[in-house]
């Protein structure tokens, strides 16, 4: 009774590797499914392959190496980080940057536009010497609120 209890276990942990490392391989002939979705002749060669694997002792590592190995780069879901890839996995990231770049330029364009506009009006207008220095005062956006010298300038200068 135990024997059967561990076979039955054991059965249960080589099915649930075997599903999980099937997730995880892209079937051949579909390329849109991965071989454990898959009802191609070769998505079921492949199944019953990584359960033979399984069986004989291989980790998951080795498995996945030897998928790799037969049948190129291209069989599995998550690709390697390389130099060939590197494009591949940082875009996401060159993207998020370059929009929260552009997102920042227009918002301080935005801000300095109404300031340069409205002292080029002002400037045409003929105002008396009070009301110019009036209206600059409005119109002139402050100064930064940093005064202190960044600690990588002061680092370069002394």
């Amino acid at each position: 009774m135990g024997s059967e209890l561990d076979a039955i276990k054991e059965a249960q942990i080589v099915d649930a590797r075997a599903r999980n490392i099937s997730h995880n391989v892209r079937c051949t002939e579909c390329g849109s499914q991965s071989i454990e979705d898959s009802q191609a002749d070769i998505a079921i060669l492949l199944r019953k392959l990584i359960r033979d694997e399984i069986r004989s002792g291989k980790t998951d590592k080795e498995i996945f190496k030897k998928l790799e190995e037969d049948f190129g780069e291209t069989v599995l879901y998550t690709p390697k980080f390389d130099l060939q890839t590197a494009a591949l996995w940082l875009s996401p990231v060159l993207v998020a940057g370059a929009a929260a770049g552009v997102w920042a330029y227009t918002k301080h364009k935005k801000k300095t536009n109404v300031h340069i506009m409205a002292l080029n009006l002002v400037r045409g207008v003929p105002l008396t010497p009070k009301e110019k220095d009036t209206m600059l005062d409005l119109l002139t956006p402050p100064p930064s609120q940093r005064t202190r010298t960044p600690f990588w300038w002061r680092r370069l200068r002394g």
